[in-house]
């Protein structure tokens, strides 16, 4: 298991390669990659805070969760911080699994969890100014299916 919070961009073509060749014994490797996205047509850039001892931990206790509940052979989260233009990867997701359903499954637990309450802070900065991104109530919704 590997969970990176970093500033650097990430090569998601080397990760996921990487981490399949590493997944001895799956039949199955989800991933997923976030894209920061200009929904209005206005976003200049996203700035994203974290918390560093404790964002790491966090992040890493739920995928330790996620890798126990659906029998994974192996798990990847990386998520970045920092200043990060619209059209940038942001995170990725990586699950490895006997069979597809535990890969699925995991993945979208935890990119749920990602969405709803890893511990970062988001800020969306416009021509207008600024705003911190607040909770919405769909990605509660999403991850009390859990």
């Amino acid at each position: 298991m590997r969970v990176a919070v970093q500033e650097d961009p990430f090569d998601f073509a080397a990760e996921a390669a990487a981490f399949s060749r590493g997944a001895a014994g799956a039949g199955a490797v989800v991933t997923f990659t976030g894209i920061v996205r200009d929904v209005d047509g206005g976003l200049r850039h996203m700035e994203i805070e974290h918390y560093p001892a404790m964002t790491s931990k966090e992040i890493g206790s739920m995928a330790g969760e996620a890798a126990d509940r659906w029998s994974l052979i192996d798990v990847l989260v990386i998520h970045r911080h920092g200043r990060l233009a619209p059209g940038e990867d942001i995170m990725m997701v990586a699950t490895a699994a006997a069979g597809r359903a535990d890969a699925f499954s995991a993945a979208e637990y935890l990119m749920d969890y990602l969405k709803s309450r890893a511990p970062f802070w988001k800020k969306e900065v416009t021509a207008d100014g600024s705003a911190w991104v607040a909770a919405k109530d769909t990605d509660e919704d999403a991850l009390s299916r859990w």
